[in-house]
Order: structure tokens, then sequence, then C-alpha cells
């Protein structure tokens, strides 16, 4: 059913929905375009419409090839919307889910246009502080680029600053989504453009190995990892790619490149790149201790636990449509860092091992620790009994020389 937003807008047709509202196919003076309706409990927060009053300049200033453009924002009535280009494409999330993990010419490429597209962004002081799949749009109508890839164009700018208000978050919440969070945002610390760089990394690490390298597991897990472990590496990919990897997947922010320096170096990177097939990697295993934290529960029929992307915070909550996954998350408390594994991250498991957090990997788990404790009790007993043969002997022996006497 057609509903208008605004004077100038209708919105004709539900193209997905999402945690902080409902994207919408809609008609303007100049033709089509996406309608970002948020949440009524949203729109009638004046303070966040402030924040959205003040934000209209930045995001409407936001003009790149490979951003979404925003056209505009209303606020009318209960309404608060941004109206931004239609994209005729699909979501990088749903690529992925497709055929798991890219060849590294087009997942460079990607990772090339977005890194363009934050370039521009922080040049204009915007932080996107959300970077994942589910906010990257392929132009499926544009030019195939290096590796067969399609444009790729970097939305929902602003919403996470947006609904990140004192009053939602207060200090021991954040925003964003577990497996592309900085390690900085997990500490506490306010997010600078820096955070994007680390988020974008991430997702490379992502399109090439088709799995996030600190994800997986209870989302509380996932954070610490973030903190405390450092990033496997990737068997079959250019030592100076992985170096940019490892860079951009610094602890230190200070440490990481800017978005215009990455998006050129992974450019010089495509022509040795050129030809080369995805990755024959597997998942990493989860250590044991991971493996019996609580994981969120899923949909009868579901895998228990989300390996690829966002992990669900909410239990037995179904993945968006659009895949819009802002959530509100506690801060971990420095006690609980500290209590993470250090050192290197999860190493990639052999292919055709039980996938980690599934009820065959608990099972397997459980048939060790049997295992090992049975063995531990046999090995006690045989060195028992290797003790008592051994005192046995030594008491039927006689020294030379000597006799054994009796009274009669």
């Amino acid at each position: 059913m057609a509903r208008k937003i605004g004077s100038r807008y209708t919105a004709n047709q539900i193209l997905g929905r999402g945690s902080a509202g409902t994207v919408w196919l809609g008609e303007g003076p100049e033709g089509p375009v996406a309608v970002k309706l948020l949440r009524e409990d949203l729109a009638s927060d004046q303070e966040l419409v402030g924040r959205f009053v003040q934000e209209r300049t930045a995001l409407l200033g936001l003009e790149h090839p490979h951003i979404v453009t925003v056209r505009d924002l209303v606020v009318d009535g209960n309404d608060l919307a941004l109206v931004m280009d239609l994209v005729r494409g699909t979501d990088l999330r749903t690529r992925l889910e497709r055929e798991r993990r890219l060849a590294p010419e087009a997942a460079v490429a990607i990772a090339a246009d977005i890194a363009d597209a934050l370039a521009a962004a922080h040049a204009a002081g915007v932080v996107h502080r959300d970077v994942k799949p589910e906010n990257v749009l392929l132009d499926m109508q544009g030019p195939l680029g290096p590796g067969g890839a399609h444009p790729a164009l970097l939305t929902d700018f602003g919403v996470a600053k947006l609904i990140d208000t004192p009053k939602r978050t207060r200090a021991t919440k954040i925003i964003g989504t577990p497996d592309y969070l900085a390690p900085e945002i997990v500490e506490g610390l306010p997010p600078r453009a820096s955070v994007d760089i680390y988020a974008l990394a991430t997702v490379l690490y992502e399109l090439l190995a088709g799995f996030t390298p600190f994800g997986g597991g209870h989302p509380g897990a996932v954070l610490r990892r973030h903190v405390t472990e450092t990033v496997v590496p990737l068997p079959g990919i250019p030592e100076e790619l992985w170096q940019l990897i490892v860079q951009c997947l610094a602890k230190a922010p200070a440490s990481r490149l800017r978005a215009s320096e990455l998006a050129v170096r992974l450019r010089e990177q495509l022509p040795t790149l050129a030809g080369l097939p995805p990755l024959d990697v597997d998942e990493p295993e989860l250590s044991e201790e991971a493996a019996d934290e609580p994981v969120p529960s899923a949909p009868p029929g579901d895998d228990p636990v989300r390996r690829r992307g966002a992990v669900s915070l909410v239990p037995g909550a179904k993945p968006d449509s659009n895949r819009d996954t802002h959530t509100s998350m506690r801060v971990p408390g420095p006690d609980e860092l500290a209590g993470g594994a250090h050192g290197t991250a999860r190493a990639p498991r052999a292919a055709g091992a039980p996938r980690p957090g599934s009820a065959r990997h608990r099972a397997a788990v459980r048939r060790r620790r049997v295992t090992l404790g049975v063995a531990g009790v046999v090995l006690a007993a045989v060195v028992g009994v290797g003790a008592w043969l051994a005192s046995a002997d030594g008491d039927s022996d006689t020294p030379s020389g000597t006799h054994s006497t009796s009274t009669p």
C-alpha cells in the first residue's frame, strides 16, 4: 500500500525491514528513489530528530561514485526518513551467502571501491561506523571491473550515528555489528575514521576467507577477540596484500592506513591477483572454552550459530530481510577483556571437521573429554600396579650373606 513521505515522495513497495526501520521503493520528483523510513519510536525522540536535522547538510553533501547518495532527509509528523538513490542490484552479503568467498581480484576491487567511498566521507568529516557487507551494494547495471566485480557503493551513512544518542546508549553501550567492531570501540573510546578502516579490512578478509577474522561463538567472545587476539594468516595471497590487511587490522588506530592510501595500495595489488582462484581454506575451529559458551538460539532447521557476518544478539531473532543489524551492546569490563585468550586467533580448521558450535562439534568435545578422563584413570592404574610390583619384588629378595632365623 502506497504512503506519502513528506510532500514530495511516495513510498510504494517495501524492499526490506531492519532494526532501524523499513526501506521502501519510492517515487520522487526526479524519478525512483529508495526511502529508508526510521521506526516510529525513533521519530518520536526529539533529541534524535534534532541530530537528524544537524546531520542533514553533511549527509546531503556526500557525493561520490561509490557512495549511495542521500537526496533528502524528511521530518514530517511521525515520519523520519532518508531518501536515497535507488541502486539496481544486490548487497554484498547476498553475494557472499551465494558464493561463500570471492576470487582475490574481485574481493580487492570491491574493497578498493569502498576505500574510495570512505576517503570522500572522511574528507567531509563523516565517519560511517558500520561498514559491513550488508551496507555494501553492488550495482548490477554498472560496468564490470577487475575480476568481473560490479561497482560497489557504500550505503547507510549516518544511521549508526543518528541512533547512537546518549539517552539510548549511555556510557555502557556501543553501536555496531560485533564481527566488524574496532578494538577501540569495544573499549569504549569515541569512533574516529580509523574504525571504518578496521571494519573494511575485516570485510576484505571475509571476502577472501569466507569468514571474519574474529567471529564465531558468543558475541561477548567476538568482542574480546578484537581486543586480545591477532589475526591468523591466510595462505595463498601475495605477502604484500596480507601485510596491508594486517596493518589495517592493527589494534592501535594510528597504525592503520588512511582510506585514500588504502584505496591506492589495493589497486596496486590488482595486476598480481589476476586469475587467482578463491582461497581453499575452511572456517577456524573454536577453542573448547569458546565452544562451551552460550550461543544465540536459531529458528528450527537453521544452524545454531551464524558463522558468516553479523552475530545475532537477540536469542531466537530471525535475520532481517535487508540485514540492517544496527545493535546496541554492553561494553565488556577490563576484567572480562583480560580474560580472553591472548596471542594468535583461531587457526583455520581442516576440511570436513565439525562446524564450531554445532551439535556434532560439542559432542566431539565431550567425547574427547571422556576419552581423556578414561585415559587418565587407566594411566593412574598402570602406574599404581607398576609401583606395587616393584615393591613386592624388592621384599622377596634377601641380601647376599644373610639368613633368616626363627626361634623355636
